[in-house]
């Protein structure tokens, strides 16, 4: 039996709500609110955050090969998925691969796991977005989401095995996006609309067909895609009760793109019942049916962060302020030099203290960061937790959202460093807060991204700890 044993969502921190958009750019917004990654994020962050969950909970079953899959890439001509791999510490002789391009581009990360031999890692991850007032802008949403494939094991036991799978696949242009371009551009929408329904209407057919299921077999359905009207309309079709047809998240986080597919599963497993049949339908460039049924061992797996807490955890970002990250609204910049591009054979001599956040041990168990020089254990720091010991707010540091807050952090167990705080507000910064660290772009120069790890504070159903 071969299927996901592990699973990890990442939303990010802020929130944007609708209803403040066409106040600025004249039109757009709606009701509820989307996710949004912070200017320190990209997919390849994203990425990371949500495959330490999937990880975490699965620490007996390391993936012994990484797809990578996004619509958004922070490189071209470069691997994403090796700074993935490299946040992880992932050994050098498991292969990293990327998916881009589509949001189909995560079916086919999944299927290349499915149809592995060993322990696979898919990681999925997008940022969606679009002009200001638009309609992709305001549905759009940011998140990440990763699956652990592998055979079940007495140490990692399948959670949801893969039953079975339909694929289609037809040319006709709904959607695209040219290389360089903002924002994406749609044909007349129900032209894709009638295509959709036909092709999701057929996947589920011939995937019934397969397994030898009536429609009510299916305890919960998913259906996500990049047009919204044409998922609605091959949920109200499909012969499954409306009760249940699975909330897609669409009002709270809004459509995540590649990472949708997964995400939204996540959602459905966090709460399924052993022996539940779940089919996910994506609808993009064709049309993918995926029937699981949950395992027994469902019941004992417990997400060390929910889905369901992390919407809950949100906090509102000002519709400037998303535009100035995004790049969409010209700011004054900090009358600062702008910084220099990072080293790139500086950072090969450090990967494991840069991407994978490794200190040092020495014989008196003292532990240095970052790792000092000497034949020294390795100590890994990601996972640990620290308290803040003192902090300052920097107005005139280089900030792509100033004011900067730095803080010097002890760690659990040793070790103290400062480093940068993100997803919080300088005035709720205060000494003794427990923080946990997180993987983060510190800035990008000549089109190299500075990638390394910052704090954030520790929350609880939203509340810092």
């Amino acid at each position: 039996m071969r299927g996901i044993i592990s699973w990890g969502t990442y939303l990010p921190f802020r929130r944007l709500d609708r209803t403040t958009i066409a106040s600025v750019a004249g039109s757009g917004g709606g009701k509820g609110t989307r996710t949004v990654a912070s200017y320190d994020e990209d997919t390849t962050t994203l990425g990371v955050e949500a495959a330490r969950v999937a990880l975490r909970d699965c620490p007996d079953a390391p993936p012994l090969s990484l797809w990578f899959a996004t619509a958004d890439p922070a490189y071209l001509d470069k691997t994403n998925a090796a700074a993935v791999h490299a946040a992880l510490r992932l050994d050098s002789a498991v292969p990293a691969y990327d998916a881009l391009g589509s949001i189909r581009s995560a079916l086919g990360a999944l299927r290349a796991a499915l149809d592995s031999s060993s322990t696979s890692l898919v990681v999925t991850a997008d940022r969606r977005g679009s002009l200001p007032g638009s309609p992709d802008e305001s549905a759009g949403g940011d998140g990440a989401s990763s699956v652990l494939i592998g055979d079940d094991a007495i140490d990692a036991p399948v959670l949801a095995e893969i039953v079975a799978w339909e694929s289609l696949t037809e040319e006709f242009l709904d959607r695209w996006r040219t290389p360089g371009d903002p924002r994406s551009r749609q044909w007349e929408e129900r032209f894709g609309e009638t295509r959709y329904t036909d092709l999701g209407a057929r996947a589920i057919a011939a995937l019934l067909r397969t397994t030898g299921l009536a429609v009510d077999a299916i305890d919960h359905l998913i259906v996500v895609g990049p047009h919204d009207r044409a998922n609605t309309a091959v949920a109200k079709k499909s012969g499954v009760a409306s009760d249940r047809v699975v909330d897609a998240l669409g009002a709270v986080v809004g459509n995540t793109g590649a990472a949708a597919p997964l995400l939204v599963l996540a959602s459905v497993l966090e709460r399924a019942l052993p022996g539940q049949r779940i089919l996910l339908l994506v609808l993009a460039d064709g049309a993918d049916a995926v029937l699981l049924r949950t395992t027994p061992a469902i019941s004992q797996h417990k997400a060390s962060r929910p889905t369901s807490e992390q919407i809950s955890a949100g906090a509102p970002v000002a519709y400037g302020k998303y535009l100035a990250w995004r790049g969409l609204l010209p700011v004054e910049p900090p009358r600062r030099p702008e910084p220099a591009r990072p080293s790139s054979s500086a950072a090969s001599r450090n990967t494991e203290g840069k991407f994978g956040f490794v200190g040092s041990e020495d014989e008196d168990g003292v532990v240095h960061l970052p790792p000092a020089d000497g034949d020294w254990s390795m100590r890994p720091m990601s996972e640990v937790l620290g308290t803040i010991v003192t902090f300052t707010i920097d107005r005139l540091a280089y900030s792509q959202s100033p004011p900067v807050v730095f803080a010097v952090v002890d760690f659990d167990g040793g070790g103290r460093l400062p480093v940068e705080l993100t997803d919080v507000d300088p005035e709720d910064v205060a000494i003794g807060g427990r923080v946990e660290m997180t993987f983060r772009k510190l800035f990008t120069a000549d089109g190299i991204h500075n990638y390394f790890w910052k704090a954030r504070p520790v929350r609880v159903n939203g509340v810092e700890g």
